[in-house]
């Protein structure tokens, strides 16, 4: 658990002060502004950021187990090398972020609104990308095994050489989707 306060957290973010590498665990920083914030390196697990504004916010080999962002804005956000396992993004706007290397195993992302982003070689195993909106989205050499992409819009997204074992694809738009050399995947 931190050992830092919420205010003293918005302190150093309104003073420019980068937060990488602190100890955020647990706290609750929910409907804040930190957009363009350096999260990089720091421990997040069990954080709640529900509706915080994160646009430009940089997340690079954070930890964020459990972290709670439901209805967060996440445009451009970069997760390159992150840990979200079980992370809940129901709901987020990530248009454009990077998840590229991230682990996003049992991640939760209903409905999320994730145009043009890059999972490109990310951990996806067990993920719920339900009704996600994922058109124009990079997953080359993606692990998608047992992910639940029913109703996901995939129009355009880059499949290449991704891992569909197991993956749920009912009613899911592949209109222009590059599923070549996908592994394990089958037209329902």
């Amino acid at each position: 658990m931190s050992q830092i306060s919420r205010q003293d957290i918005i302190a150093k973010y309104e003073s420019g002060e980068s937060l990488a590498g602190l100890d955020l665990s647990g706290l609750d920083l929910s409907y804040e502004n930190f957009k363009g914030a350096d999260f990089s390196n720091c421990n997040l697990n069990d954080t709640h950021l529900q509706n915080a504004n994160l646009e430009n916010a940089r997340f690079n080999g954070a930890q964020l187990h459990n972290v709670f962002m439901f209805g967060a804005n996440l445009i451009n956000a970069c997760f390159d090398d992150a840990d979200l396992k079980d992370a809940n993004l129901q709901d987020t706007n990530l248009d454009l972020a990077s998840f590229k290397r991230a682990n996003l195993e049992h991640v939760k992302l209903f409905g999320a609104h994730i145009e043009g982003a890059d999972f490109e070689a990310a951990n996806l195993n067990g993920a719920r990308l339900k009704r996600a909106y994922l058109q124009a989205s990079n997953f080359l050499n993606a692990n998608l095994t047992d992910a639940h992409l029913e109703r996901a819009n995939l129009k355009q997204a880059n499949l290449k050489n991704a891992n569909l074992a197991g993956a749920f694809l009912s009613q899911a738009i592949l209109e222009n989707t590059n599923l070549a050399e996908a592994k394990n995947y089958s037209p329902e």
